[in-house]
């Protein structure tokens, strides 16, 4: 196997991250350090997090560095300005970086709706998609994939579950998919009662028993909304209807997810619960590069259970359900009341459990489009927005 000094043949593959300061962002540029022969760094993007952008701006020296909040423009541009970069601002400047010609793969790392725009100008530009923000699919599914027909480009999924079944999937072209199965750790209030929930604080969710995540996507996990998320991402990914999706809770985060044929075979990907993992497979598919991941030790940890989800206990799970079953715009009414609600959590503004009540209602209020087009969606994450936010104005 190669080792991770050699050199290659080709050129390294030039990336764009969005979402460089993040938890996935971050874990990319480990692959980058442990493979600079195979990848360059061409462009760091980020919302806010001035200060991490110029630690990796100086380390990774990339082409262009953007950042989406337009007011840290000029202490951005002076901190660099010994440095022979591009330093661009303004949500319209990501969207702008992702279609450079030299950009190879642009790893789509940025959290909720605001991944939409650039994840859309990279697919028309052709560029490899590395896609971790679930959002994208979440929200316009249909058009995502109907632009990478388009453009013929390949769309490579970074969640450690996505990445699973697409590993599951490798040389089974022909194969009809019988079912889904998309792993679920559980989160944090796996085994709590629906009356020790109701006074669980931000804090309590942000503890999470497996994964280190950003704090917007662990409070979507202890919801189960980030499943819900998943579930309607594996949809659009794999070309399964939701029926034949099905969420196990496995406290463990081993098996990452799994596919049953239709002659009941099972195959599933197992690993340690290490996100550069599915980064790396995605950056180096069809290959496998040698790493020093954690492994997982099956002897040392014994039972490997699984249990179904109760929706009861975590109604967002259903909730996206429901949103992908009505289809149209309902996805994005979704996911924009869930953004809305869970910052109103993060803040203290809303409590844990009120959360489902805010995006339930926000998906009864608002219009229904069947037939969406990008300025419906633009529109409708607007309005959702707005209405959610009355709603915890209204009652909390």
């Amino acid at each position: 196997m190669e080792s991770k000094n050699s050199t290659t043949d080709k050129s390294p593959k030039q990336l764009a991250i969005l979402g460089s300061t993040g938890s996935i962002g971050t874990q990319t540029l480990d692959v980058v350090r442990s493979y600079p022969d195979r990848y360059q760094v061409y462009a760091l993007c980020a919302h806010r997090s001035i200060d991490k952008l110029i630690l990796q701006a100086r380390e990774f020296k990339p082409e262009v560095v953007c950042i989406a909040d337009e007011s840290l423009y000029e202490p951005l541009r002076d901190a660099l300005v010994d440095m022979p970069v591009k330093v661009w601002a303004g949500e319209q400047s990501i969207a702008e970086v992702v279609t450079m010609p030299s950009i190879d793969v642009v790893v789509a790392a940025m959290v909720g709706y605001a991944g939409l725009k650039p994840t859309i100008e990279a697919i028309k530009a052709g560029k490899t998609i590395a896609l971790a923000n679930k959002e994208t699919l979440v929200v316009a599914g249909e058009i995502i994939c109907n632009l990478a027909l388009l453009h013929h480009t390949p769309i490579l999924p970074v969640d450690s579950e996505h990445s699973a079944i697409f590993q599951s999937l490798v040389g089974e072209d022909r194969n009809e998919i019988e079912k889904i199965l998309l792993t679920a750790s559980g989160g944090p209030f796996r085994t709590h009662t629906l009356e020790q929930m109701k006074t669980v604080t931000a804090a309590d969710a942000l503890k999470h028993p497996n994964w280190d995540m950003g704090a917007k996507i662990t409070i979507d996990s202890a919801s189960m909304m980030n499943k819900g998320f998943e579930v309607i991402e594996a949809k659009w990914l794999f070309g399964v209807p939701v029926e034949k999706i099905e969420v196990l809770v496995h406290p463990q985060s081993i098996v990452h997810s799994a596919v049953q044929f239709a002659d009941g075979a099972i195959k599933a990907q197992l690993g340690a619960p290490d996100m550069r993992l599915p980064i790396q497979y995605a950056l180096s598919f069809p290959e496998r590069l040698t790493s020093d991941f954690p492994r997982a030790d099956l002897c040392a940890l014994g039972a490997l259970t699984f249990e179904e989800p109760d929706m009861k206990r975590f109604p967002n799970l259903g909730l996206a359900y429901e949103a992908m079953r009505r289809g149209g715009n309902c996805p994005c009414v979704l996911n924009a009341a869930n953004e809305v609600a869970n910052l109103a959590f993060r803040e203290g503004r809303c409590a844990f459990l009120q959360m489902s009540d805010v995006i339930r209602q926000t998906m009864e209020k608002a219009p229904f489009i069947a037939n969406p087009t990008y300025e419906n969606y633009v529109e409708t994450d607007k309005e959702a927005r707005r209405i959610a936010e009355q709603i915890i104005i209204s009652k909390w």
